[in-house]
């Protein structure tokens, strides 16, 4: 008998095995690898799923060259988790395709997160070794949430990451979100919501807008130019419909006569132009001194056009208004993911007591144990170090800083015996994580957000306390 008649050891489905016809589901649950349900399989068999556990989320290192990372993400797995369900679809999926044996999909058929998961504030910065989320429960909750939780949190984190490098290179000038097109329809989402937790100010993507609150922006592109006979009946089309206030888009044609287009079919109360072409700082002093000429002393500035954080700060001096940023975005402009990984740190021996465990493999080690984590000021207010506070389970769990220390804790509660703390999901999650990260942003040491390559802005220092 081949590996392939025995459900559960890795080998692919039977060749007479027949695929369930294809359905959408609207469950996350298989949104996973194979590996995570095959362990439960192993633990239900052998009584080790049962054993109380800790799962730690951190990364080992930042992207070379980045000063701090930037937590997101935490509010989408908070929802994630009402839809981590098994249904009949998953679950005759998976007994079709021999994922799994029957008692497994027993146990599936009423799983649901009963732990608790504690962790860094959306929009908080974070460093290599930072515990950014602790996920607590029996192995069997809590090892079915690996993949989906690092998937969530390694994309949105590095977008936000990005984001934060360009809101910041671009100071008081608002950055406006434009990636859906380079991203998948679902990571096009979480890249919106990831830019506006670090201080994005709208999104082109409607259902950004519609599921988090996030501001809407977007008036014409090239094509709507391109359909009419010429430029000025495009223009004025474009006003009678949205009014002076619109963005024209002057770069289709020649920029300078775009501009007295514009213009001419707005007055000079137009809200707006776009350029999307050709070096974008040159023309820039130019279109604004055409504007001032003709009287549109109020009209704004708006670039696009393959901008990242590098070429937002080259455009500082420019007369530029806002920056509008797609493709470097939402692929992390140059770090797509932070590496980040989960890891069991504790569980629980043969007499119930929590002990830490941990990996020790080249290159690839980890801590045992439950940790807490705190940030360390500076008699100037700023930060100075990330704290990482280890010990006896139950004195790392009722640790608070003492009076005489400038400590602030980093960990908050977002799941409690399974319910799920409302301040961090839907449009209010993001406001606070918006919130959260310009503070925490701002507590970082002088230098911390120079774009030259460098160390991270914070060592990471173990404190253990008895």
């Amino acid at each position: 008998m081949s590996s392939a008649d025995h459900p559960g050891t890795g080998a692919p489905a039977a060749p007479h095995a027949q695929p369930a016809p294809f359905a959408p589901s609207a469950q996350t649950s298989l949104l996973t690898d194979r590996y995570e349900l095959t362990m439960l399989q192993a633990a239900l068999a052998d009584g080790t799923a049962d054993r109380h556990c800790l799962f730690e989320v951190f990364t080992r290192r930042l992207p070379a060259g980045r000063r701090y990372g930037v937590l997101a993400g935490t509010g989408r797995v908070l929802e994630s988790l009402a839809t981590f369900r098994f249904t009949d679809l998953e679950l005759d999926w998976l007994r079709e395709a021999r994922v799994v044996d029957e008692r497994t999909l027993d146990y599936l058929a009423g799983y649901r997160f009963t732990g608790s998961i504690t962790g860094y504030a959306e929009g908080d910065v974070f460093f290599p070794q930072s515990p950014v989320m602790v996920v607590e429960g029996t192995f069997a909750e809590a090892v079915l949430l690996e993949t989906l939780i690092l998937s969530i949190l390694n994309y949105d984190s590095a977008v936000a990451s990005a984001a934060s490098r360009m809101t910041s290179a671009a100071v008081d000038r608002p950055c406006l979100e434009m990636g859906s097109r380079r991203a998948s329809e679902t990571a096009a989402v979480a890249a919106a919501r990831a830019a506006a937790v670090a201080g994005f100010a709208g999104t082109s993507n409607l259902e950004a807008g519609r599921r988090y609150g996030i501001d809407t922006i977007g008036t014409a592109a090239h094509a709507f130019t391109l359909l009419h006979d010429d430029e000025p009946s495009a223009f004025a089309a474009q006003v009678a419909s949205l009014g002076v206030g619109t963005t024209l888009l002057v770069d289709t044609y020649d920029v300078r006569q775009g501009v007295r287009n514009a213009v001419a079919a707005a007055g000079t109360d137009l809200g707006a132009v776009r350029l999307d072409s050709g070096d974008l700082g040159i023309q820039a002093v130019e279109v604004r001194k055409q504007l001032d000429g003709l009287g549109a002393t109020g009209t704004r500035i708006t670039v696009t056009s393959d901008l990242d954080e590098y070429a937002i700060a080259a455009l500082a001096a420019a007369p530029v208004d806002s920056y509008g940023v797609g493709t470097s975005l939402v692929t992390g402009s140059g770090a797509p993911t932070c590496g980040m990984v989960y890891k069991l740190v504790a569980r629980s021996d043969a007499d119930g007591v929590l002990q830490p465990v941990a990996k020790a493999s080249t290159l690839k080690t980890s801590t045992g144990g439950r940790k807490s984590a705190a940030r360390l000021f500076g008699d100037d207010g700023r930060a100075v170090a990330e704290v990482l506070v280890t010990g006896a389970d139950d004195v790392v769990s009722a640790w608070e800083p003492g009076d005489d220390e400038d400590l602030r804790p980093l960990h908050v509660p977002l799941v409690v015996d399974g319910a799920v703390d409302s301040r961090w999901i839907g449009a209010y999650g993001v406001h606070n994580a918006t919130q959260r990260h310009a503070e925490a942003r701002a507590e970082l040491p002088r230098g911390a957000r120079r774009l030259s390559a460098g160390d991270p802005a914070l060592p990471t220092v173990t404190r253990r306390v008895d």
